[in-house]
């Protein structure tokens, strides 16, 4: 059986090991393929994998071969689903794999917002400690969450962690989920000290964090996306913080990755942005290709499972 990987790089840069994917057939990997390449690459393939690679209707129509497709993350917008059910194409996602993870990092960035570690750091080694006449000083606010309010949209299994850690640490947690809402929205955002998203990306989800909204939150208070970039309207939320109508900002993922030199939160106010990288520890990757192998080994053995439906 042939194998085909046209996009492997992110899940494996080198410190793991494609070694198990290989004992179910011929294995050929890519580290990237762009659209033009995706059907030269997977033709005559029986099983592809791809993770941000788009198998789109056409592209599928012609790979008449092909009998599975394991999207390398949670996110299957990349494949023509429908398109692949029509010809019988399985189509399987990984779900879950990167709780922890996420999780952690949404907690990284706001400490990073709340005392600015790196900024002191820096300026450490740059020796304005050595020449300072007090024996402390800080550069910028410094901020403590016990006894402050994390509200938090999207109450799934990341959402929930996130509220646990929130709890560990004093803080009062209230959570808003479509079809199950603890905390309407528009209370959820003015009651917030710090308002971490979930939420996944459906067509009333989308922009759901704009001007309108925006203005519902503390000046004091952070924003932190770990989710869905398209949640956010980025001009508004830009705005937001260059007028100090928003304490600040930690964001791993934008509307359009990678963003565009002209994405206004590249240059905003307080506003953190990092490359997609809450998922990205090796724990996670590790997890995830464990899971690759799971999906094939279920589907080979007539029990598929993480089937997308």
């Amino acid at each position: 059986m042939k194998i085909v990987v046209l996009d492997g790089y992110c899940l494996n840069p080198g410190d793991l090991s494609w070694d198990a994917l290989r004992e179910f057939g011929e294995v050929a990997v890519y580290d990237r393929t762009s659209a033009a390449e995706a059907e030269a690459r997977a033709h005559g393939a029986a099983l592809v994998l791809t993770n941000k690679t788009p198998l789109a209707a056409d592209t599928l129509a012609r790979l008449p071969e092909l009998k599975y497709i394991g999207i390398l993350a949670t996110g299957y917008n990349v494949v023509d689903v429908d398109a692949a059910r029509r010809q019988g194409i399985t189509v399987t996602n990984i779900p879950t794999y990167g709780t922890a993870s996420v999780a952690q990092f949404v907690f990284a960035l706001l400490l990073e917002l709340c005392h600015n570690v790196k900024l002191h750091a820096d300026s450490v080694r740059a020796g304005e400690w050595s020449r300072h006449a007090d024996w402390s000083f800080w550069k910028s606010p410094l901020v403590e969450l016990e006894g402050k309010t994390m509200g938090v949209v999207g109450f799934g299994r990341i959402g929930r962690s996130v509220g646990r850690i929130a709890d560990a640490m004093g803080m009062r947690v209230i959570a808003n989920y479509p079809g199950f809402r603890w905390t309407p929205l528009d209370e959820l955002l003015q009651e917030s000290d710090v308002v971490s998203l979930h939420s996944p990306l459906f067509p009333e989800t989308q922009g759901m964090i704009h001007a309108g909204t925006l203005a519902l939150m503390k000046p004091s208070a952070f924003l932190i996306n770990t989710s869905r970039g398209a949640l956010v309207v980025d001009q508004d939320l830009a705005d937001a913080l260059n007028a100090g109508r928003l304490a600040g900002a930690g964001l791993d993922v934008l509307t359009a990755e990678p963003p565009a030199d002209s994405n206004p939160l590249l240059r905003a106010r307080n506003c953190l942005v990092t490359p997609h990288i809450a998922w990205a520890t090796r724990e996670a990757r590790a997890r995830l290709m464990d899971a690759v192998i799971g999906n094939i080994s279920g589907w080979l053995s007539g029990n598929p499972r993480n089937v997308i439906k």
